[in-house]
């Protein structure tokens, strides 16, 4: 029997479900209201964007808080991982949810099931914050596991004969696909370096693949996704290698094959059908080989590319002459580990222009670009078959004017391009990359035109984090030529240079430039990867070789300041961007490089064996007067073995290792002590009487608290003699401004930095560098060169100022209490004729930006701070007003902000 409801009833139940419709409507909107206040953006895996081949058991997870509100700190997480996107971001199908009240943004550990190898993990997250705003979920990201060793069904291949042959081999195979693709992906490596095709399309961006690793330890491959690559039907793969590293020239004395002397490729393919079904295409015996264009390549020398060997078609379905090539053969597997990458690939970035094109002296037609730059060159040509175009490579021209390439050495830096025919044809290089500024072009046909030419840097592809400008042209172009030198040595491993016959990964220049390079680009990931061939290259005695990874051979020497990479690097990283796992990972091998060094040590003082010293320190031509700025190599040994005590004893106490932070404070004591007794007098000279030894002694905090003040003043009074000018080397220069401004010298090192005149930073600058120069006169005063066997315009180590621009005139800093910029101590410090600089840095929580500027006799800074992170704010002098008189001390939360205050003595009015 149907019931009716009585007529005020229905009133009341209509109004009471509009007010519960009105109600839930207000709560959505409020919700949603409170989640468009908070974003969360720059959501990583591991240091990576999405990477795909993720070897860790429980990956770490970070992300950024975007919002307007200040003072903003997260109270909670919710993360959520599955393996079906679509599912996921309507919450179903969670593989792992992790909640927890905690601030922590970065580096959060996955603390689930297992995962599964080759798999793709999806996730995404949310946060609430300490204002009662809920975000909403963030975009779902990814990441893809890496294969086991039992993964890999793919068989190594070379080719079918001994692989004796300057050309690069080509390998192809035709695959029939049955069925629609759903997805796909490829993992690729090589013994050399690769290049590979599908049905005709390039696989990736990235060059130099699988990368410069400690090949007989490690070996990297690549994941791309190739989905869109592969279609139902017939499907053809082509790959292209080169000699690289592994077995063209390297290191010294023209050596070749230091890997070994074959070249192969392993391949597959792992397809995922629209029904679900799977198959797999990989390397086999079923492939075939034979040689094409590139006659010759090498990183040093270059590389010859024939168009007229080229093979139409070759990596695409129904190539005609797949009968004439011939069969590969199968490798053996080696020792080495295959593993997935955990740094950047190398990548093409800015492009460059001719600016312009001219006649030497000499009467060479020569290209000028306009900066000091690492990569190659494009070219666009038409001609006759059998032209040939020669493409020579330089940083700098002589004083007269004319193409200079004897600091190259032994290094040809040479592309040569052989034309096909009367047709337009573009060409770059494959498997080289050289350090130029300047092209020399020979035999071009017509008339070389600027839009002819492109040059091309390449580097790995590192994010930019930092920008620094200041009122200084100058100092502006100074920052410009660290961050090239930068760009141009950091090409999957930390080189040296990368121009001539060398392109090493020296260990004392990547220790040197650490931090800097922290500052300007995002090198989480780049250490990472090669941190792990410095533990894999050292010695069973615990030291370290001298460039990594090791080319030069068995010296387990073990130079002081160049061996301590393995601590310094670790521990910078973990303080620029709050990795603990990085130290977790290197300590045993910090520990065997501390322990080499006590090993060799008498009575707790390091005074044996060979040592570089401070590199290329002040040594002028004429040195009757005995002004060469000499240091006792075991001097720096005793202070360099005394930081790395100190950092053990620092990372012990953060992995919770008391024990061992115990141990070696007893040993630091000890080691200070006896470096007292055998270096300094009691009146607190040092014997060594040179800049380099009084910064040593006072950044590593080798004197007695009391002796300190005296020894800074005898530094100051040191720089005075030589008319305000440096003398330090590459194991001095990265610490002389940071002691000067520790112990109140600041304007000394203003003083420094602004110097014009050789030696100095800004010299090289005057004299029209685009990057920082190995040595500080590398072109002197009259134009003449220094010593063309080592005499390099890219080389980054002393950019190590770069440093030092940021944590002081800037006065950017992470606190040491909460690595990563969780805190961050913005401490800006004015000097000499210096009216304004203002700086940002992407940090793990989000930018940090200092800008200050001195108007009317006011120092007025602002100030912007990341969401969950805090900050002090020292100001330079006086007291300063935001709303209030204060103290020159203020301790804010995020958001941006505005200080005045009494301009500080000696700055520029």
């Amino acid at each position: 029997m149907n019931r009716i409801l009585p007529h005020s009833t229905q009133r009341l139940l209509q109004v009471s479900v509009l007010a519960a419709l009105l109600i839930v409507n207000f709560i959505a909107f409020t919700q949603n209201a409170a989640a468009q206040k908070i974003k969360l953006t720059g959501l990583q895996v591991e240091h990576q964007d999405n990477p795909m081949s993720v070897d860790a058991s429980a990956p770490r997870m970070s992300w950024k808080i975007s919002t307007a509100i200040k003072n903003t700190v997260q109270t909670s997480y919710e993360i959520r991982v599955g393996t079906d996107q679509a599912a996921l971001s309507s919450g179903k199908k969670i593989f792992w949810k992790g909640n927890k009240n905690s601030e922590q943004s970065v580096l959060v550990a996955y603390d689930g099931p297992e995962l599964q190898s080759k798999t793709r993990y999806y996730w995404q997250v949310r946060i609430k914050d300490n204002h009662g705003n809920t975000s909403a979920w963030s975009q779902v990201q990814y990441w893809q596991t890496g294969l086991k060793p039992t993964d890999w069904t793919a068989k190594w291949i070379t080719v079918g004969t001994t692989d004796t042959s300057a050309k690069s081999p080509l390998f192809r195979k035709e695959f029939n696909l049955k069925k629609q693709v759903k997805s796909a992906l490829a993992y690729i490596t090589a013994k050399g370096l690769y290049e590979a095709n599908i049905n005709g399309k390039r696989v990736g961006d990235s060059y130099f693949a699988p990368g410069w690793t400690s090949y007989k330890k490690h070996l990297q491959y690549q994941v791309y996704d190739v989905t869109g690559y592969l279609t139902a039907g017939n499907n053809a793969i082509g790959v292209t290698l080169g000699n690289g590293w592994y077995k063209g020239r390297i290191g010294f004395g023209h050596q070749r094959n230091f890997y070994g002397d074959t070249r192969g490729l392993l391949m597959q393919v792992e397809v995922v059908y629209t029904d679900g079904s799977k198959e797999t295409l990989q390397t086999d015996e079923n492939w075939k080989t034979a040689y094409g264009p590139i006659v010759f390549s090498d990183i040093y020398d270059g590389e010859i590319y024939d168009a007229r060997l080229e093979k139409a078609g070759w990596n695409s379905v129904g190539y005609a002459e797949d009968a004439e090539w011939k069969a590969v053969r199968i490798l053996e597997k080696g020792t080495e580990q295959l593993v997935g990458m955990s740094g950047p690939e190398v990548k093409k970035h800015e492009e460059f222009k001719a600016l312009k094109i001219f006649k030497t002296p000499k009467g060479e037609t020569v290209v000028d670009f306009g900066q000091n730059l690492v990569g190659w060159v494009m070219l666009k040509a038409k001609g006759s078959a059998g032209t040939k175009i020669t493409l020579s490579h330089a940083e700098v021209l002589t004083k007269e004017g004319n193409f200079y390439t004897v600091n190259l050495r032994s290094a040809k830096a040479q592309d040569v391009y052989i034309l096909k025919g009367d047709t337009d044809q573009v060409f770059e290089p494959h498997f080289t990359f050289q350090g130029f500024r300047y092209v020399q072009v020979e035999g071009y046909p017509g008339e070389l035109k600027p839009e002819d030419l492109t040059a091309v840097a390449v580097y790995s592809d590192m994010k930019a984090t930092g920008k620094f400008t200041t009122s200084n042209p100058l100092l502006n172009q100074l920052q410009h030529n660290i961050q090239w030198g930068q760009k141009g040595n950091f090409v999957d491993v930390p080189t040296d240079c990368p121009q001539r016959d060398e392109r090493l990964g020296w260990t004392g220049d990547a220790q040197a430039f650490a931090n800097t390079a922290a500052y300007n680009m995002d090198v989480s990931g780049f250490f990472t990867k090669w941190m792990k061939d410095v533990k894999a290259d050292q010695h069973k005695n615990g030291s370290i070789p001298f460039v990594v990874p090791d080319v030069l051979g068995p010296n387990d020497a073990g130079a002081t300041g160049w061996a301590d990479v393995g601590t310094i690097i670790p521990w910078s990283m973990y303080q620029a961007y709050g990795d603990k796992r990085i130290l977790e990972a290197q300590f045993d091998s910090m520990t065997a490089w501390v322990e080499f060094m006590t090993s060799k040590s008498k009575n707790n003082l390091w005074n044996t064996g060979f040592h570089f010293g401070d590199w290329l320190f002040y040594r002028p031509d004429d040195d009757n007067d005995g002004r060469a700025a000499v240091t006792d190599k075991y001097m720096i040994a005793q202070c360099f073995y005394a930081n790395s005590v100190q950092i053990m004893i620092d990372a012990a106490k953060v992995l919770g290792k008391n024990d061992i932070a115990d141990k070696y404070s007893k040993l630091l004591t000890d080691i200070k002590t006896a470096y007292v007794k055998e270096y300094m007098t009691p009146g607190g000279r040092l014997i060594s009487s040179t800049q380099t030894a009084y910064v040593l002694a006072l950044q590593f905090d080798m004197l007695p608290e009391s002796m300190r003040n005296q020894a800074a003043d005898r530094l100051v009074e040191n720089i005075r003699s030589y008319g305000n000018h440096l003398t330090t080397g590459f194991l001095g220069t990265p610490y002389l401004c940071h002691v000067l401004t520790r112990f109140a010298h600041n304007e000394v090192a203003y003083d420094l930095l602004m110097q014009e005149s050789y030696p100095s930073w800004l010299y090289p600058v005057k004299m029209g560098a685009t990057t920082i120069w190995e040595r500080w006169d590398g072109i002197k005063p009259n134009g003449s060169f220094q010593t063309p066997d080592m005499n390099s315009y890219n080389h980054y180590a002393y950019g190590a100022i770069g440093d030092w621009m940021y944590r002081n005139m800037a006065g950017i800093n992470s606190d040491p209490s909460a690595p990563g910029y969780k805190k961050i101590i913005i401490a800006p410090k004015p000097g000499r004729k210096i009216s304004s600089v203002s700086a940002e840095l992407s940090t793990p929580y989000g930018p940090v930006r200092s800008s200050w500027k001195i108007e009317n006799g006011v120092f007025k800074l602002d100030v912007v701070i990341p969401a969950n992170a805090t900050a002090t704010v020292i100001l330079p002098g006086g007291a300063f007003k935001d709303g209030e008189q204060l103290t020159n001390k203020s301790e804010i939360g995020s958001g941006s902000y505005h200080f005045e205050c009494n301009v500080p003595e000696g700055s520029a009015k």
